[in-house]
């Protein structure tokens, strides 16, 4: 659930108010965005991975943490980060995961019913 936005690090992007699908936040005349509907977060993180400043913090539970639970500085752009796409980024992922392409000839392609190739 959406927990913190910092407002020192926001640059007023508006990035995370326009990629959350669920209308958390609204804007400001400040530029920094308010969590104003903080029970509709559905925890997807995309306000955090989209963030360019790592201004903000999701924290995993789908429940508010408590009043004055401390958050650790180092929680703070986590999720960017495992993406590939915070501190100390380079392009593209971090990790390329998936199997290996294979080489040589194409695989064969089906053809729509009464069509033949060539």
């Amino acid at each position: 659930m959406i927990e913190l936005v910092r407002a020192d690090d926001c640059i007023a992007c508006d990035k995370c108010v326009d990629v959350c699908p669920t209308d958390v936040f609204d804007r400001t005349d400040s530029g920094i965005p308010l969590i104003a509907r903080q029970s509709d977060c559905q925890t997807c993180f995309m306000c955090e991975a989209y963030c360019p400043t790592d201004a903000l913090y999701v924290a995993p539970e789908a429940v508010p943490l408590g009043n004055g639970t401390p958050l650790a500085e180092a929680h703070i752009g986590r999720y960017r980060e495992q993406l590939g796409w915070g501190k100390g980024r380079t392009p593209g992922s971090l990790l390329a995961i998936g199997p290996e392409l294979p080489h040589g000839a194409l695989p064969p392609r089906l053809l729509p019913p009464g069509r033949i190739s060539g």
